[in-house]
């Protein structure tokens, strides 16, 4: 299977050398759990897009500091492109940004939440079984960096996981999208200086307490199969 890696930001340049950009990251994960699959990247700042959607059996839509919101013409050609991925039912796939703008551009909502900035590790609840969901686990936890959120699902829209923080965490749309708010492919080594490097922006309080919960467990391996999962049922299907 090929995926398509709709890249939507760049990782800092002072910190590129030792962690790679984006779309490396993604493609180290995923190859760890399967490494049979291929990857093309399109970064869609720079208008690149695939001549026909089957160029790739599946996409995926990066993280970005940027908002779905914001008026830049390459996040709205972004938009009408998730548009037409879901017209044609194409595996897609939505990270942080991606599941934002997913939501978004299906009739949903995404923007800056009042709870504030999520930073470090959180723990999601899984809200139903799927067969897709193999390994199966009630809980789970990823790396987050993120100050808006999903706020409304977009109209047929299901939700999968979900905590007090973030109340639409992950979604599935029919059997062909599935998003995630959280970062399975960011490593702690690389979210702390990303903290770090924000730290006056986050304020005292949420970056210790963002720093403190590096200490705990995540399963980024364990997300990315079932998103694997996923898109191995959308493509076959």
């Amino acid at each position: 299977m090929k995926i398509g890696i709709l890249q939507c930001d760049s990782t800092n340049e002072n910190f590129r050398d030792e962690h790679g950009d984006y779309p490396e990251m993604f493609i180290s994960l995923f190859q760890s759990i399967d490494p049979e699959l291929q990857f093309t990247v399109f970064d869609v700042r720079l208008d690149q897009y695939p001549q026909k959607t089957q160029e790739c059996e599946a996409y995926l839509i990066t993280g970005s500091r940027f908002g779905v919101y914001d008026n830049e013409g390459w996040i709205r050609k972004l938009e009408n492109f998730v548009i037409e991925l879901h017209r044609k039912r194409h595996p897609l796939l939505g990270i942080c940004f991606g599941h934002q703008m997913i939501a978004r551009a299906l009739g949903g909502r995404a923007e800056k939440a009042f709870q504030g900035w999520g930073t470090g590790v959180q723990s999601f609840h899984n809200t139903v079984r799927k067969s897709w969901l193999d390994p199966a686990l009630e809980d789970f936890s990823l790396l987050v960096f993120y100050q808006d959120q999903v706020t409304e699902l977009p109209e047929g829209a299901e939700l999968i996981a979900e905590n007090e923080f973030c109340p639409i965490a992950a979604f599935q749309v029919e059997d062909h999208i599935l998003t995630f708010q959280g970062h399975p492919e960011l490593e702690k080594k690389y979210t702390k200086a990303l903290m770090e490097l924000r730290e006056q922006i986050l304020g005292p309080e949420i970056f210790a307490a963002g720093v403190k919960s590096l200490e705990q467990p995540i399963q980024p391996q364990v997300v990315t199969q079932w998103m694997i999962n996923f898109l191995h049922n959308a493509v076959s299907s």
